[in-house]
């Protein structure tokens, strides 16, 4: 073997040495007793544009759960499909969104809600335990019932193509500076932002949606609100509990949707969890190069070397992605697939919010 081909795998492995106290673990809220004793009633908000054709689970899902203490507000942001019928069907109560966007929905609900604690639901999530809510509560409880409780919800995935997605979720839980293997060391970047808890005196002490009205990530500017009032945020996996099914709509849709919040996200990384997250993404390259150039040049001892490392990048891959979804083992041999697409989309995204200030979401061009 050459020097560079040496230097190549060393930097391989250690890259994977990195990557393991980079994505140390992803706790979830233990799972709860039958016991609602002591817990209030919920409000539960759902802010929901063109979602006729994905709402349906999420709202099936809560009439299954066995705690019963709530109540169900669709906030309807001017959709063109029948979003409102679906959830009034479901017994949801359906409120419209006098401004534009998420943010200004779930404000909308958040005055309406007669509950003492808010539970704020993207529509294309759905609980996968009937002990969902309440496990969700008990856990917020026992901290306290101060702040935020956000969960992650695991990536369950149905067409090929929704494998593209693997490591964009991989990085965006990283991402959140709070599953290192220095845990909560550094401050947290915000909130997850599909399933959000929190009590109402502390969402309107915070100054709620309604104070980060025009944030592109609404989730992390959410969170960072409660950071700035001393509230905490506490950020966990949804495994066993919530799932969602991102973009099942094409391929456009989920490069629209990675786009439109990847490269701004990405600015609240702590540093040193963005420079190990940088190495390890620099690692796959090089590993998955350092293969290809060992069979091009047939060299027998550099071709086992890469060959191991290349599998050993490809289980760490998997490792971490079946954390955070349910993704089929039979992708991760192309592993290098996925860490080019990312490549590709967190450059557009850049491009986009850096040169072009806008980026497109379900029909609307948001300046940036």
């Amino acid at each position: 073997m050459t020097t560079s081909e040496v230097i190549s795998l060393a930097i391989g492995f250690l890259a994977v040495l990195i990557g393991i106290p980079m994505f140390w673990s992803l706790p979830v809220p233990g799972f709860s007793n039958r016991n609602s004793a002591g817990l209030p009633f919920l409000s539960i908000i759902i802010p929901a544009r063109n979602e006729e054709g994905r709402i349906p689970p999420l709202l099936q899902s809560l009439q299954e759960q066995r705690f019963k203490q709530f109540e169900i507000l669709v906030v309807d942001d001017d959709s063109t499909d029948k979003t409102s019928e679906v959830a009034e069907r479901y017994g949801a109560t359906v409120l419209k969104n006098t401004g534009a966007g998420k943010s200004s929905a779930c404000w909308i609900g958040a005055e309406k809600a007669k509950g003492s604690w808010l539970l704020f639901l993207d529509a294309d999530t759905r609980f996968t335990s009937v002990d969902g809510i309440r496990s969700l509560m008990q856990f917020y409880q026992s901290k306290g019932a101060r702040g935020i409780v956000a969960l992650q919800p695991f990536h369950t995935v149905e067409r090929w193509y929704e494998h593209l997605s693997i490591v964009f979720n991989i990085i965006v839980v990283v991402g959140m500076n709070l599953f290192t293997i220095w845990g909560s060391r550094f401050k947290t970047a915000g909130s997850f932002g599909p399933c959000i808890l929190c009590n109402r005196d502390d969402y309107f002490l915070s100054g709620g949606h309604l104070g980060i009205e025009g944030a592109i990530m609404d989730d992390l500017a959410l969170g960072e609100a409660f950071l700035e009032k001393n509230l905490p945020v506490r950020c966990l996996g949804g495994k066993g509990i919530i799932s969602l099914r991102m973009y099942p709509e094409g391929l456009g849709s989920l490069i629209e949707g990675w786009c439109k919040s990847f490269a701004v996200g990405s600015k609240s990384t702590h540093p040193a969890v963005m420079l190990m997250v940088i190495f390890w993404i620099a690692g796959s390259f090089i590993t998955s190069g350092a293969l290809l150039t060992s069979i091009i040049e047939w060299d027998v001892p550099a071709l086992i070397f890469s060959g191991v490392m290349y599998i050993l990048y490809m289980l760490q891959t998997a490792w971490f992605a079946r954390r955070v979804g349910n993704f089929r083992w039979a992708v991760f041999p192309f592993y290098p697939i996925l860490f080019v697409f990312f490549a590709g989309v967190y450059l557009y995204s850049f491009i986009r919010v850096n040169v072009f200030h806008s980026v497109n979401w379900k029909g609307r061009k948001i300046k940036v």
